[in-house]
């Protein structure tokens, strides 16, 4: 059995938490946190620990905090020789101190308090200075997921952008959709079942195959009605320049 330390309080880390307590291949240890009372609803006391001299023996250290944090954090662990491994999509290996054994443990996933995540669907994308560190994540992957990827810092950065653009910008562009609605006295409701099968068909489709809407179909005098709707200086901008990023994507139909 894999034993593991988790350094951090946050989403990432209360998620690897509840997840590694479902399954019988990996036992965690000890989590480290700065309040441990951000963990208490989550481990016993005894599980918990807030300084870095009392850290427990363990086969992985998984490092769970802020990007700018990683660096500090990985040379205040007591421990020397160890697999340490961090959470990040962006930050390289070199981020942590080469007194240890350096690894990433990288969940590819939205992580948000109190909204349950099923890990067995979270691709893990794994990274390691030693072959035999990867077998160890690697072990440590499926013990709580079904895919697993071999991803270097480079593909892993490019990937974490990638992210940014598939889920991050896609939320914020449904908090638009929200406000208008909203504005108009219309339920955001209505709209969530084309969010789903939007998010659906790309399962069978490429993105490019699955755009529609007026600007691929340069429909001109839709886009000219939407954007005199449009009051707001900020929306009218979004929605211009994703227009054009569809057109530019799709000039070959058009």
């Amino acid at each position: 059995m894999l034993q593991v330390v988790i350094i951090g309080s946050g989403n990432v880390a209360q998620h690897l938490i509840k997840a590694f307590a479902t399954t019988l291949q990996v036992q965690l240890v000890q989590a480290f946190a700065r309040h441990p009372e951000n963990l208490s609803h989550l481990l016993p006391q005894e599980k918990i620990t807030n300084s870095f001299d009392d850290i427990a023996e363990a086969d992985v250290y998984i490092i769970a905090v802020s990007d700018d944090s990683i660096t500090e954090v990985s040379s205040q662990l007591p421990v020397k020789g160890k697999l340490v491994v961090h959470t990040s999509g962006s930050a390289g290996l070199d981020q942590l101190d080469a007194k240890n054994r350096r690894g990433v443990f990288y969940p590819l996933q939205t992580f948000t308090k109190n909204k349950s995540v099923d890990f067995s669907l979270v691709p893990i994308c794994l990274e390691s200075e030693h072959k035999e560190d990867y077998r160890l994540l690697e072990t440590l992957g499926y013990a709580l997921a079904n895919s697993v990827y071999r991803i270097d810092s480079a593909q892993r950065q490019a990937l974490h952008v990638a992210a940014v653009f598939v889920s991050n910008f896609t939320n914020h562009l449904y908090g638009i959709g929200s406000t208008v609605c909203k504005e108009n006295h219309i339920p955001f409701d209505i709209l969530k079942p084309l969010i789903k099968e939007t998010a659906s068909k790309i399962t069978t489709l490429t993105p490019l195959q699955a755009q529609t809407g007026p600007a691929i179909r340069n429909d001109k005098k839709t886009l000219q009605r939407h954007l005199a709707f449009l009051q707001n200086t900020n929306q009218k901008e979004i929605y211009t320049l994703l227009t054009q990023s569809i057109q530019k994507a799709n000039e070959q139909k058009l």
